[in-house]
């Protein structure tokens, strides 16, 4: 226990290392996550009308980025599979990131869930009134906590291995990676599960609503990490092998097709057989009796992700300017098909035929982009304290200098370590 309490007191000091460009990005994304607690804030006293929810569209922007960052965080099982299962050595020592996202993806959409409550002190109600196994909403509490806590055991466990240096039992940690990956698979499908259930939503109500959130999902959370991986790569001197980026972007490459083609597929259903439910489907992609908020959002959409797939299959997509544009433009369609795309046209008519619009107040977003920075600022502290213990400059039996070695030199580290 004085081994833990010393190692999360040297984690914690690690955090507050760098240099300027470490702390230039840790104070903007302070700054910007305290302007969204102070929204919050603002949203807590003054209820939800400080958002542009309405009677009529109950959910929005908060949903949406739940929604997206469910299936981030089930994209780590997409680094998983390929190193436990098919034995793939580039992307061993990289998994770790993918597994870190995946718990900041979680607790971010904890987050959202909160705010999007108007009464989350209440939220003790939803324990008291377990409604389990009837409620998918209480299958989606289990999944997500349950997978915030796998996660959470596998990294700390592996870390505080590296830092002991010593070898990680496999029976305490292997079995959990395979639950880990079946989890992944089962949170989305029942986020997914959640819309497809409601019948007073037509819009959702089709079989194809879980195979495209997984779809989407192990499309767009690949292509983060890539983006991730460079970065770390830029800016620790640490050495990323082109290898694993490039096996990333063939699953990205592949679920992104499929993502499309159920997409299409979807499509058709609708649109062919023009059945009484197509009403929110022409909503969102040509609007409805002059009324057209999300047009233009989602062909922006569909010309990103297609536009993706062409460099995705291009000869040009071993260069990585071109590959991170595609990442980039994946990311950014998937979030607006699968998020505003997806959440707010099945409001739209209400029941009872009304049209009713629905945009993002400025307090809204604030509050969006609070989460989104505090997540990001809890990745950056999880990277800042597992790329040193994992590379053997912090241990048990080593004090970590900020200023002990170079990027090349810390290569060579590198190098020497996956020889061993």
């Amino acid at each position: 226990m004085k081994d833990y309490t010393t190692f999360l007191f040297r984690c914690f000091r690690l955090s507050f290392q760098g240099d300027w460009r470490y702390y230039l990005w840790m104070l903007a994304l302070t700054m910007i996550a305290l302007v969204g607690l102070n929204a919050y804030a603002k949203q807590f006293v003054q209820g939800l009308a400080t958002t542009g929810m309405t009677d009529q569209v109950s959910w929005g922007l908060y949903i949406a980025n739940f929604t997206f960052l469910v299936g981030v965080a089930a994209a780590a099982a997409m680094m998983v599979i390929p190193v436990y299962i098919y034995r793939h050595k580039e992307l061993h020592n990289l998994v770790i990131y993918g597994e870190l996202l995946a718990v900041v993806a979680i607790v971010m959409c904890l987050l959202f869930i909160v705010v999007d409550m108007g009464r989350p002190d209440r939220a003790h109600h939803l324990l008291l009134r377990f409604n389990f196994p009837i409620s998918i909403l209480t299958w989606d509490v289990i999944a997500l906590n349950g997978y915030l806590l796998l996660n959470l055991h596998i990294c700390g466990y592996l870390i505080y291995c590296a830092y002991r240096r010593r070898p990680p039992s496999r029976a305490f940690y292997i079995p959990f990676v395979f639950i880990a990956i079946v989890w992944a698979i089962s949170i989305h499908t029942v986020t997914a599960f959640l819309y497809a259930g409601l019948g007073g939503r037509p819009f959702w109500n089709s079989a194809v609503i879980a195979p495209r959130f997984l779809a989407s999902a192990f499309a767009a959370g690949p292509a983060i990490i890539i983006l991730t991986l460079q970065i770390i790569r830029r800016a620790t001197g640490y050495l990323v092998s082109d290898g694993a980026i490039h096996t990333l972007r063939s699953i990205a490459t592949i679920a992104l097709s499929i993502n499309m083609f159920l997409l299409g597929s979807e499509l058709f259903t609708e649109f062919y057989t023009h059945s009484a439910h197509v009403v929110s489907a022409q909503y969102l992609f040509f609007g409805l009796h002059g009324h057209n908020a999300l047009v233009p959002w989602i062909w922006t959409a569909i010309a990103l992700n297609l536009g993706a797939l062409v460099i995705l299959f291009s000869p040009w997509r071993q260069r990585l300017p071109l590959l991170n544009l595609a990442c980039v433009a994946m990311v950014v369609g998937i979030w607006i098909e699968k998020g505003m795309g997806l959440i707010v046209p099945a409001f739209i008519p209400s029941p009872l035929g009304e049209i009713v619009e629905y945009t993002p107040t400025r307090n809204e977003i604030l509050v969006c982009l609070g989460i989104l920075a505090f997540g990001a600022l809890l990745y950056t502290i999880f990277v800042r304290i597992t790329i040193p213990v994992l590379y053997g400059e912090l241990t048990i039996d080593r004090a970590y200098h900020t200023d002990s070695a170079s990027g090349q030199d810390r290569r060579e580290h590198q190098h020497s370590g996956d020889h061993q």
